[in-house]
């Protein structure tokens, strides 16, 4: 399993949006993985407010799913996103990074399905949450 998550790890860090967004992977492995994305004023979506745009929270919840469904042990090889919703519960703190936790909980022949939630310091009142469906690539 290490050397899988080490490939997911590499190939993770080279996307070019998750490096813009300055996105970190912190845990990976057994279907399950964890992202942050710090706070960056780039990031922002209302000047007014500070808060984090919802694209950038969008794009990290995306990121950390397909990772879990990359580290799970019935998935031989990478993915694509087929399906995501995310539901939007309250704007993220202004100043406090984003972690998005993922888990995925079901691996068809051709399909993986995720459950995600994605949290700033608060972590018992999300800032999100997700379900979503990927590609399972690669023989089974």
């Amino acid at each position: 399993m290490n050397k899988k998550v080490d490939i997911a790890r590499q190939f993770i860090e080279a996307i070019p949006h998750s490096k813009a967004l300055g996105m970190q992977l912190t845990d990976m492995g057994d279907g399950v993985a964890t992202i942050e994305m710090p706070y960056d004023g780039k990031l922002v979506g209302d000047p007014d407010t500070g808060v984090i745009h919802g694209g950038a929270v969008s794009a990290l919840m995306d990121t950390c799913c397909g990772a879990a469904v990359m580290s799970h042990p019935a998935n031989p090889g990478g993915t694509a996103t087929i399906d995501l919703r995310i539901d939007y519960m309250r704007a993220a703190t202004p100043g406090q990074a984003i972690r998005a936790q993922a888990t995925c909980y079901h691996v068809t022949r051709t399909v993986a399905f995720v459950r995600a939630t994605a949290t700033d310091d608060d972590s018992e009142n999300p800032v999100a949450a997700a379900t979503g469906a990927f590609t399972v690539e690669g023989t089974r």
